[in-house]
Protein backbone atom coordinates (compact mmCIF):
# COMPACT_ATOMS: atom_id res chain seq x y z
CA UNK A 1 0.00 0.00 0.00
CA UNK A 2 2.94 2.41 0.62
CA UNK A 3 2.55 5.90 1.94
CA UNK A 4 -0.58 6.66 -0.10
CA UNK A 5 -2.80 5.12 2.57
CA UNK A 6 -1.05 6.78 5.49
CA UNK A 7 -2.50 9.94 6.92
CA UNK A 8 -0.05 12.76 7.52
CA UNK A 9 0.61 13.46 11.21
CA UNK A 10 0.40 17.01 12.51
CA UNK A 11 2.55 18.26 15.35
CA UNK A 12 1.88 21.24 17.58
CA UNK A 13 4.52 23.98 17.82
CA UNK A 14 5.08 23.00 21.45
CA UNK A 15 5.76 19.37 20.48
CA UNK A 16 8.22 20.49 17.79
CA UNK A 17 10.07 22.74 20.25
CA UNK A 18 10.24 20.02 22.89
CA UNK A 19 11.50 17.47 20.37
CA UNK A 20 14.18 19.89 19.17
CA UNK A 21 15.16 20.65 22.76
CA UNK A 22 15.73 16.91 23.33
CA UNK A 23 18.51 17.10 20.76
CA UNK A 24 19.86 20.51 21.80
CA UNK A 25 19.75 20.09 25.59
CA UNK A 26 20.83 16.46 25.87
CA UNK A 27 23.46 16.42 23.11
CA UNK A 28 21.91 13.28 21.63
CA UNK A 29 21.96 12.80 17.89
CA UNK A 30 19.04 13.73 15.69
CA UNK A 31 18.89 10.10 14.50
CA UNK A 32 18.59 8.75 18.05
CA UNK A 33 15.87 11.19 19.10
CA UNK A 34 14.00 10.79 15.80
CA UNK A 35 13.91 7.00 16.24
CA UNK A 36 12.73 7.40 19.85
CA UNK A 37 9.85 9.75 19.06
CA UNK A 38 9.09 8.08 15.72
CA UNK A 39 9.55 11.03 13.36
CA UNK A 40 11.78 11.35 10.32
CA UNK A 41 15.35 12.50 10.80
CA UNK A 42 14.97 15.23 8.18
CA UNK A 43 11.85 16.56 9.89
CA UNK A 44 13.46 16.60 13.33
CA UNK A 45 16.58 18.16 11.83
CA UNK A 46 14.43 21.01 10.49
CA UNK A 47 12.85 21.51 13.92
CA UNK A 48 16.30 21.59 15.56
CA UNK A 49 17.58 24.15 13.03
CA UNK A 50 14.51 26.37 13.59
CA UNK A 51 14.86 26.13 17.37
CA UNK A 52 18.57 26.96 17.25
CA UNK A 53 17.85 30.00 15.07
CA UNK A 54 15.15 31.10 17.51
CA UNK A 55 17.59 30.80 20.39
CA UNK A 56 19.82 33.46 18.87
CA UNK A 57 23.61 33.59 18.77
CA UNK A 58 24.20 33.50 22.52
CA UNK A 59 21.76 30.67 23.18
CA UNK A 60 19.17 33.04 24.55
CA UNK A 61 15.64 32.68 23.24
CA UNK A 62 14.71 35.26 20.64
CA UNK A 63 11.47 37.19 21.02
CA UNK A 64 8.41 35.84 19.27
CA UNK A 65 6.50 38.10 16.91
CA UNK A 66 3.87 38.73 19.60
CA UNK A 67 6.51 39.51 22.21
CA UNK A 68 8.28 41.87 19.79
CA UNK A 69 4.99 43.70 19.08
CA UNK A 70 4.26 43.95 22.81
CA UNK A 71 7.76 45.32 23.46
CA UNK A 72 7.32 47.99 20.78
CA UNK A 73 3.90 48.92 22.21
CA UNK A 74 5.31 49.17 25.72
CA UNK A 75 8.25 51.28 24.54
CA UNK A 76 5.88 53.70 22.80
CA UNK A 77 3.66 53.84 25.89
CA UNK A 78 6.70 54.43 28.10
CA UNK A 79 7.86 57.32 25.88
CA UNK A 80 4.37 58.87 26.01
CA UNK A 81 4.23 58.55 29.80
CA UNK A 82 7.66 60.19 30.11
CA UNK A 83 6.48 63.13 27.99
CA UNK A 84 3.26 63.40 30.01
CA UNK A 85 5.23 63.34 33.25
CA UNK A 86 7.63 66.01 32.00
CA UNK A 87 4.71 68.22 30.92
CA UNK A 88 2.96 67.80 34.27
CA UNK A 89 6.17 68.71 36.11
CA UNK A 90 6.54 71.89 34.05
CA UNK A 91 2.86 72.77 34.45
CA UNK A 92 3.09 72.22 38.18
CA UNK A 93 6.14 74.49 38.44
CA UNK A 94 4.43 77.13 36.30
CA UNK A 95 1.27 77.23 38.40
CA UNK A 96 3.26 77.14 41.64
CA UNK A 97 5.21 80.22 40.54
CA UNK A 98 2.01 82.06 39.52
CA UNK A 99 0.37 81.81 42.89
CA UNK A 100 1.60 84.54 45.17
CA UNK A 101 2.18 83.53 48.74
CA UNK A 102 -0.70 84.74 50.84
CA UNK A 103 0.12 86.68 53.90
CA UNK A 104 -2.34 87.07 56.64
CA UNK A 105 -3.33 90.62 57.49
CA UNK A 106 -3.02 90.17 61.24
Amino acid sequence: MGSAGRQRRKFTPEYRREAARLVIDTGRTIAAVAAEIKVGEALLGRWVRIEREAMGPAGTPALSEGERAELERLRAENAQLRMDNEFLGKASAYFASRTAPRTSGR
